[in-house]
């Protein structure tokens, strides 16, 4: 066992030490020549929330009446930024990188892996912000946060997944980046983020938040609002699908997403520097 621990260690050393200096330096030049630096990584989200909670839930009224809604737009104004940033910036990590590619012999994914851990180090900033509102908002904490972890790592395992892919298909088409973008888009408003899922359910389309419960980042996102802020009022797809086969759905997805990203990268890697 020892010798199998130390030969993993010594097979992986040197791409760690090439993921990890990665990982620093694509964090440093995010925020390189700007005056506030780091904190824009705190104060985007909450500007973007900002916005979001005059004009959706003080205007136009989009809530489910609970106390916790507004802490609970803020952590999935977050986390949908996460999944934003880290996809769209894991897709042009291949492309903006490829001098690396020439130049040093390393394996191909740690530059899309570096790319997304920097934005889940944003994440884990932003989500500290949230848990500090969430005092002074009603948050209810419970031993269900420990449950965050696991959805986390789902989130990213979907991020990872569809940045490989992504940015796999990049390297032969750049149309890929305005196709991607227009997504983000549709997937935005079609994420229970800035209205509540009740309120789809209310409209008499209860088959339609059923669907939109069974999408694996909306399943996530869910998840983390319920276990983090609110067991009480955030619901999840366990309590909305009443298959319990069927509430198994996402997470399966989630694995196929993960694995095909990784089989369509593994495959096409090889000629990323003859094509670049």
């Amino acid at each position: 066992m020892k010798n199998l621990v130390k030969s993993l260690q010594e097979r992986y050393r040197y791409a760690l030490i090439v993921f990890r200096e990665l990982v620093k330096t694509n964090f440093q030049l995010r925020y390189q020549g700007s005056f506030l630096g780091v904190l824009w990584s705190v104060l985007q989200p909450l500007m973007l929330f900002a916005v979001m909670y005059v004009v959706f839930v003080k205007f136009l009224k989009f809530s489910d009446g609970t106390p916790t809604f507004p802490i609970s737009l803020l952590c999935g104004t977050c986390l949908w930024q996460f999944f934003s940033e880290s996809t769209s910036m894991g897709m042009r990590a291949i492309v903006d990188r490829g001098d690396l590619l020439r130049k040093i012999h390393f394996p191909n994914y740690i530059i899309v892996a570096s790319t997304t851990m920097g934005s889940m180090i944003s994440l884990a900033i932003n989500l500290c912000v949230v848990i500090l509102f969430g005092t002074f908002a009603h948050a209810h904490y419970t031993w269900r946060v420990l449950l965050v972890i696991p959805s986390i790592v789902q989130l990213y395992a979907i991020s990872l997944g569809v940045a490989l892919l992504l940015g796999s298909l990049y390297v032969y088409f750049r149309d890929i980046g305005h196709i991607w973008e227009v997504l983000l888009q549709a997937m935005f408003y079609a994420t229970p983020i800035i209205y509540p899922i009740s309120m789809v359910a209310d409209k008499g389309y209860g088959w339609a938040a059923n669907i939109l419960m069974l999408v694996p980042t909306t399943q996530t996102i869910m998840d983390i609002r319920h276990n983090l802020l609110s067991p009480e009022y955030v619901p999840t797809v366990w309590s909305m699908v009443d298959n319990p086969l069927l509430c198994l759905l996402p997470y399966v997805l989630s694995v196929i997403v993960l694995w095909l990203g990784i089989h369509v990268f593994r495959k096409y890697s090889a000629k990323f520097a003859e094509v670049l």
